[in-house]
């Protein structure tokens, strides 16, 4: 009809027209022309082309899948490493190749949350300001049930101390800690890390006279998180989950001696590659290393 010429004007109508007096959406009309045409005349989403093709750039994917250290990273982090290897593309494209291939990590769907026991936030702008704090277990093959405790920066996420032992006491608990106050504050001794507040659960290794007497030695705050309320204690939660996937679910360790061998290299690898979405996909160390450049700078 659009193609028909007026007697009176002697031009064809317009498909505005023809659409307004019959009541069709333009919409329809286009979508039917396209479906007739067949999928090889199928519209290209506009844009540069990108510095390849889809089958070159699923190759690349799978590549940096191979020799990521980790397991189960999404296409944000896939894509992020394709631009620290020099491939700009974007994260939709990313997500769709992975999605098509097979290649994205399976995941639980998660439950509507239900009313929080607290509001705001436990991240900080700064590191050094709050530590996390939390055990987990294993099996060895020669001691059988280990506990594994460690800290987190709850800025930079960084690991500041790991440690494993048969007996889960107080003492033990203590260790990750002692690793970091003697690493990122230049010595052990009374009041070594004041300003540092510690996030920690109500287990008894936390809530016991000993452990909180050394922090208070030690200068650091103790900051319980809310009880049956592990959110509070998130970013010690979530390094929990990437040690499972990554180390403690893949791996078999004999004694106790090979598991803390184990802890120390991840917490190395973890620190150095591990790459965060929050600080511009930046790895922990990164974020450290910058924020103690700055410091002479604002002096």
């Amino acid at each position: 009809m659009s193609r028909t010429t007026s007697p009176s004007t002697q031009k064809p109508y317009s498909l505005v027209r023809v659409c307004r007096v019959w009541h069709l959406k333009r919409s329809t009309i286009y979508w039917q022309r396209r479906s007739q045409a067949g999928p090889a005349s199928a519209s290209r989403r506009p844009g540069p082309h990108g510095p390849c093709g889809d089958a070159e750039l699923t190759q690349h994917i799978k590549t940096i899948l191979a020799e990521s250290p980790f397991h189960g990273e999404g296409y944000r982090k896939v894509w992020a490493r394709l631009r620290y290897a020099g491939i700009r593309t974007s994260k939709r494209r990313v997500l769709r190749l992975m999605r098509e291939n097979q290649l994205l990590a399976p995941h639980r769907r998660g439950t509507s949350p239900g009313p929080k026991a607290h509001n705001g936030t436990i991240t900080t702008t700064e590191v050094n300001k709050m530590w996390g704090t939390d055990m987990s277990t294993t099996f060895t093959a020669a001691d059988g049930q280990v506990a594994i405790f460690f800290a987190v920066d709850h800025c930079s996420l960084e690991c500041v101390g790991i440690h494993a032992a048969k007996p889960a006491t107080r003492f033990e608990a203590l260790e990750p800690l002692r690793q970091g106050v003697r690493k990122y504050f230049g010595g052990f001794g009374p009041q070594a890390a004041q300003g540092l507040a510690l996030r920690h659960d109500h287990g008894s290794q936390y809530m016991s006279h000993d452990f909180q007497e050394e922090l208070a030695f030690l200068g650091i705050t103790s900051s319980p998180a809310f009880v049956r309320a592990p959110e509070g204690n998130g970013c010690a939660e979530r390094f929990v989950r990437i040690l499972k996937e990554n180390l403690l679910w893949v791996r078999d360790f004999a004694t106790v001696e090979e598991l803390r061998q184990a802890l120390l290299l991840f917490q190395h690898i973890y620190n150095e590659q591990w790459i965060i979405q929050r600080h511009g996909y930046k790895t922990p160390a990164q974020v450290r290393q910058e924020q103690l450049r700055a410091l002479p700078q604002a002096a």
